[in-house]
Order: structure tokens, then sequence, then C-alpha cells
């Protein structure tokens, strides 16, 4: 059995490593990662894993952000220190988890309930971890103004600016709304298809883009169909990504 390791903690990742070679030494672990970018990376350029053990959160973002990246087939085992929404949703699901610190006992039981698994199961299981994967990402943020709490629709969101720590949402009506989120967590919880980390500073939705021109050093600058408080600038290594992201087909829903 290969296994992929996706885990940012290089202490977590060499205790976990051990723990599998004492309790299943027949597991190969074929690569561990640390985040988010490098892990779709190699899910992209390498033949799928038979287990991915993954950490929820990396130095990037969530981790969930890599099935809407790329499609993960191979069955998942979280790992975390302590996630309320997550071990919820994974008692529901009945999707597995290891809570930190990982000890032999539960990645053995893990271990065991995957190698139980009929081939039927394991496509019920991966088509469960993916719907979860989906939830994870908010459709409406609450934003605290003065004494009142408004709903924020994500695709009211035309993009998002961060400057001197504080996080701002602009709407496609030009009303600007204060978020207590940084852009991490936001990049995290919005779709990847819809939503375009430009920088350190902005997130632009896709339908907010107006135009593109060509900037010094063969960077892009973007127009978009609200204002901004500045230019927003994309690095000339992100270009062929940012024209693969906007050239991409919106999936199905």
């Amino acid at each position: 059995m290969k296994a992929l390791l996706i885990e940012d903690e290089t202490a977590a990742a060499r205790n976990l490593a051990a723990v599998l070679r004492e309790v299943a030494p027949g597991v190969q672990i074929v690569a561990t990662l640390e985040s988010v970018a490098e892990s779709i990376e190699w899910l992209r350029s390498n033949p799928q894993p038979d287990l991915l053990f993954m950490d929820i959160h990396l130095a990037d973002g969530d981790s969930f952000r890599i099935f809407g990246a790329v499609e993960v087939t191979a069955p998942v085992i979280f790992t975390t220190a302590y996630d309320r929404y997550a071990l919820e949703a994974f008692k529901v699901s009945s999707i597995d988890y290891l809570l930190k610190p990982i000890n032999a006992d539960d990645v053995w039981r893990a271990l065991e309930k995957l190698r139980r698994l009929t081939s039927g199961e394991r496509l019920d299981y991966g088509s469960r971890v993916r719907s979860l994967a989906a939830q994870r990402q908010e459709e409406v943020f609450l934003v605290r103004v003065r004494d009142r709490i408004i709903p924020l629709q994500r695709d009211r969101i035309a993009y998002c600016y961060t400057s001197n720590e504080k996080v701002t949402a602009c709407g496609f009506d030009g009303e600007t709304y204060p978020l207590d989120k940084t852009l991490e967590a936001l990049q995290a919880l919005l779709p990847e298809h819809d939503f375009f980390r430009a920088n350190r500073q902005f997130i632009v939705a896709r339908r907010a883009v107006k135009e593109i021109a060509v900037w010094f050093g063969s960077r892009l600058t973007l127009h978009l169909t609200v204002d901004t408080p500045e230019r927003i600038v994309i690095s000339k290594a992100r270009v062929p990504e940012f024209k693969t992201w906007l050239r991409a087909v919106h999936p199905a829903e």
C-alpha cells in the first residue's frame, strides 16, 4: 500500500511515519508534502496513492481546497489537533480522522476499517469526503457592523482586500464590509473556480474581472467592474496560472 502524507509540522509528520512503520510496515510513504499548493501539484503529476493522511490546517490554507483543484480518488484519513466543524462532520459522515498527538492504536483501527471496505464502499467513501470538502466552503459570511450583524452572500463579493491587518470585502454594488478573517482563511473558504488570489492583498471574483492589461516586466494588471483602493498586479510568475483559471469552464453544480 502506498500512502501520501500531507502535513506541515515536521514533528507530526515524523511521528506519523514512525507509527506507520510500527503498525503497518507494508505501507510505503511515497511523499510527505507541506502545503496545499505542493499537494495539488503532486497529485496532478503523479499516480494516485492508495491512501492519504491529510492534516486539515496547512501553512497556506485549509487542506479542503485540494479537493476543489484536483480529483482525489483515494481514501483519506484526516489529522487534526482540534477542529469542531470537522470532527462533527466526520462523525456524521463516518469519515476517519485522527486527533493529534497520533498514537498507534488509532492508526491501526483506521487502517483496519479501510481494509474492510469493499470496492463499492471505497467509491462511496471518496464521494463522502468530496461532499464534506464542498460543504467546507462558506456561502454566507456574517459581517459585524457596530451593533448589527449583516449576512453577506458569497456571490455578492467582487473582491477581498487586506491593508494594515484589516480585511474588507467589496460587493458588486460597491459597498464595503469588514471581515474578521485573514485573506489566507478566506482563500480556503472561497471556491477556487470562482475566486483567485491575485497577490498578497487581493482575492478577486471571476465575475468581477472586466479587462486585463499588460504591465511592466510581463506582469498583468486587472481592472474590475468596481473600483479598487489600489492597482491589482499579478506577478509574471503567476500569469500562466491566472490565465488558466480565467479560461477554465465553471464546473457543473
